[in-house]
């Protein structure tokens, strides 16, 4: 991280350290982080998204068919993701079912890029919070007190699995532009499936890649992940946060809407079907005007005011229910609860994710989250691969409508993602994204309710504020 300075403030007998991190590095974006500590935790935390995108304008006035394209430029590490959320919310305005092969195609493009996704998190952005490289980029420049404590022959291996991941993530890219036409920013992921019919040789290349990248997530990258639980062990009591989780689902099985990872919202310890009317945005604290608080995003209004008294993001506060919610893995796990890996249950003596229980709320809670829904994903493109018919039609042609909207809920890596669009006069008369970060990252709402990372960041232990460890490495636990 860069950009630290704690600043001592007088509180009474006792000091209270301001620390200002700009920019939070190692994560896929803007950000910056402002905690307050006193007797060596975190007491107060502010998380400041310093970009704003304004695809919502950019898109106001054009083709429908345009949004899939654009949105992809909303991040460079996610497109699918994006241009999966869009295209299911023009399916919904364009009254398209798609065919099993174009499910399927778009399937295998979107979990390609989950499984680069997870495997550039952990290794490439949030492995170096718990073991040493060499003294050579990128592994510095870093903390003098980074309180590494992994044994050396552990360190090792993560440092060559470093390596070995970059390849990985290579053959995942290559995956995806098989079906997708290129990564990043797909071509293959329209409005009524997918542009491409996969034939029997790409479906072979495809698989060949997979095979490897499997290999790699079940033998190295969840092994790694436990491995931490010994020296870490401390961090699964971590990091707590709200304990209330998202899940619109992702992947579908059928066309009943069947998903391999379940929709879900867990509420002060209850679970609760999904329902969109429940989402509102809040801007209390955001650089949007007032006059946009509060809103569902069906009826959203994105309207900046950079210039907004008591505002610190450009990130709105999304709620569902009116309360904070955190999306990512651990939401997904959560909601599907599925049997977890034979190195978890030997590691944790537990047989379904949910056994975990509150350690899954921490910050290595959800690195075990993330690693273990790398390999289920992994396990069901393989299924999908089976699934796949060389030569069969992926793609349901349809008229643009002159009035219509549409909603498009799915999964990003790193959080539950939706996308609306209103049709008139068969253009885009609005579109609105609440994006995955969005859920995790946001600023207080109007109730004063902080985000999901501000709270989980409360009672972060710091010992030492020219070295604020912990705190980043809750921080990047969510992937931002």
């Amino acid at each position: 991280m860069a950009g630290c300075k704690p600043q001592a403030e007088s509180a009474g007998s006792k000091q209270k350290v301001k620390i200002p991190i700009d920019p939070v590095t190692r994560i896929e974006g803007h950000l910056k982080a402002e905690v307050e500590v006193k007797g060596g935790v975190v007491v107060d935390a502010h998380l400041s998204g310093g970009m704003y995108r304004g695809f919502e304008q950019i898109l106001k006035g054009r083709d429908p068919r345009d949004a899939v394209q654009f949105v992809q430029r909303i991040c460079g590490v996610c497109p699918t993701a994006h241009a999966t959320a869009s295209a299911l919310a023009l399916d919904d305005a364009f009254g398209v079912e798609l065919t099993d092969n174009g499910r399927i195609a778009r399937n295998l493009i979107l979990g390609a890029n989950y499984l680069q996704s997870h495997i550039l998190h952990f290794y490439h952005l949030a492995a170096l919070d718990y073991v040493n490289g060499p003294d050579t980029a990128p592994f510095i420049p870093r903390y003098g007190n980074n309180d590494v404590r992994v044994p050396k022959e552990i360190n090792d291996v993560a440092v060559g699995q470093y390596l070995e991941a970059l390849e990985m993530r290579k053959i995942c890219h290559e995956m995806v532009a098989l079906l997708g036409g290129r990564m990043p920013h797909v071509q293959g992921i329209v409005v009524g499936g997918s542009t491409e019919i996969p034939t029997r040789e790409a479906l072979n290349a495809y698989a060949v890649r997979f095979h490897k990248v499997k290999q790699f997530i079940l033998e190295k990258y969840v092994p790694i992940v436990y491995l931490l639980a010994g020296p870490y062990g401390d961090l699964l009591k971590t990091g707590i946060g709200h304990k209330n989780l998202v899940s619109w689902g992702v992947f579908p099985t059928d066309s009943k809407g069947n998903t391999l990872l379940k929709p879900g919202v867990y509420t002060d310890g209850k679970d609760y079907d999904v329902d969109p009317a429940m989402i509102k945005e809040y801007v209390k604290y955001s650089w949007f005007e007032d006059s946009t608080t509060g809103l569902n995003p069906t009826e959203g209004e994105t309207k900046p005011n950079v210039n907004k008294k008591g505002a610190y993001s450009f990130i709105k506060a999304p709620r569902y229910n009116d309360k904070p919610h955190e999306g990512g893995p651990l939401a997904r796990m959560w909601a599907t609860n599925p049997e977890i890996s034979k190195v978890g249950q030997e590691k944790l003596g537990v047989t379904n994710f949910r056994q975990i229980g509150d350690a899954a709320f921490s910050i290595l809670g959800r690195h075990v989250a993330r690693a273990e829904e790398t390999a289920l994903v992994a396990m069901a493109v393989e299924e999908w691969l089976e699934q796949a018919q060389p030569g069969k039609e992926t793609f349901v042609p349809a008229e643009i409508p002159e009035s219509a909207e549409g909603l498009g809920m799915t999964e990003a890596p790193r959080g539950a993602l939706l996308h609306y669009i209103d049709i008139k006069d068969s253009v885009i008369s609005n579109y609105q994204v609440t994006s995955a970060t969005i859920w995790n990252a946001n600023p207080r709402d109007d109730m004063g309710q902080r985000g999901p990372i501000e709270e989980a960041l409360i009672g972060v232990p710091v010992p030492d504020v020219e070295n604020p460890v912990n705190v980043g490495r809750l921080i990047r636990a969510y992937d931002p």
